[in-house]
């Protein structure tokens, strides 16, 4: 078994052509890793199902031709129950039902997306603080240096996509 990980949808988004900020490299990266994951990986999930219902909710698998991210998804619904393919940690919602109590507490990630707290406070919470993956999304890149002061690794598969899409939107 390979190091966990937590994978943010804008991964799977992306192994699925389904994002135009991707380059052809960048669509192949996630891919790549996506299949690495399925094939020898170990991926963390949270014990209230809010990882695995964005992913079902966002990326619905289609009929016909199947991209990395539908095999991916395909893969999480055959093996989110097992252990050695999946591990799920326990998460303490706060009023809002957005936020969490394991998001980490530090003034840069006051306005970090809603919705993507669930994968920071998910390898927060997991005893090995796994690394999450993120393909094209400029909020981690933006708050990169806040999540290394927390001890939270973020690996970017498309590095040079997201540093120049960062680059556009703040000029913008």
């Amino acid at each position: 078994m390979s190091s966990p990980c937590v994978v943010d949808t804008n991964v799977v988004l992306v192994a699925n052509k389904m994002s135009s900020d991707a380059s052809a490299g960048c669509i192949q990266n996630c891919a790549r890793r996506l299949s690495e994951i399925c094939n020898k990986g170990h991926l963390v999930l949270d014990d209230l199902g809010r990882i695995f219902t964005e992913y079902r909710n966002k990326t619905l698998v289609r009929k016909g031709q199947r991209e990395a991210g539908d095999e991916f998804i395909l893969w999480v619904i055959t093996n989110q129950w097992n252990p050695q393919k999946c591990s799920r940690v326990p998460l303490t919602p706060k009023e809002d039902d957005q936020d969490f109590e394991e998001f980490p507490d530090h003034p840069a990630l006051a306005d970090f997306d809603r919705s993507d707290r669930v994968f920071v406070a998910t390898a927060n919470a997991h005893p090995d603080k796994p690394p999450i993956l993120s393909a094209c999304d400029t909020d981690y890149w933006k708050c990169r240096e806040a999540f290394e002061q927390c001890n939270i690794s973020v690996e970017f598969l498309c590095e040079a996509d997201v540093s120049g899409l960062a680059a556009r939107k703040q000029n913008v």
